[in-house]
């Protein structure tokens, strides 16, 4: 049986799914983050799959012949403490500089993850979002 990626774009309304989050701090932090990332790329929101809110799309093929979709960067208002925002770029040293300036967060490999948004740079934030976007676009020209 072929891999189906379970995180698929789909046709959920972003600010309903963002209306029914039952925190109010949460609930008004991903408003704001929506209208930051809107504006920083330029593309509109789309939900991929039940808890992430992305902008722009990119098509991959691995190797192993495995295909997809994702979006380019977003952003996940999540059901714990933390909120994820999709702005690294995996296995790639580009962003230390950013995680220095940033401010209070964790990470992984494509994820950053802070508890609210006070606790860093939305400035230095934006410029992560530019730089991963232009860095996306360029390892896949076919980007939307």
């Amino acid at each position: 049986m072929a891999y189906e990626a379970k995180t698929k774009e789909n046709t959920t309304n972003v600010r309903s799914f963002i209306q029914k989050i039952e925190k109010d701090q949460k609930r008004e932090e991903a408003l704001k983050l929506l209208e930051l990332f809107e504006e920083t790329t330029g593309y509109s929101a789309k939900m991929w799959g039940s808890s992430i809110i992305g902008f722009g799309r990119y098509d991959y093929v691995y190797a192993s012949g495995h295909s997809g979709s994702a979006p380019l960067t977003g952003f996940a208002p999540g059901k714990g403490h933390k909120i994820s925002l999709y702005v690294l770029i995996p296995y790639s040293d580009i962003h230390q500089e950013y995680l220095d300036r940033i401010g209070k967060h964790t990470h992984g490999k494509s994820c950053l993850y802070i508890n609210k948004l006070a606790d860093i740079d939305q400035e230095v934030l934006k410029e992560m979002i530019q730089t991963n976007i232009k860095y996306m676009k360029e390892k896949y020209p076919d980007t939307k």
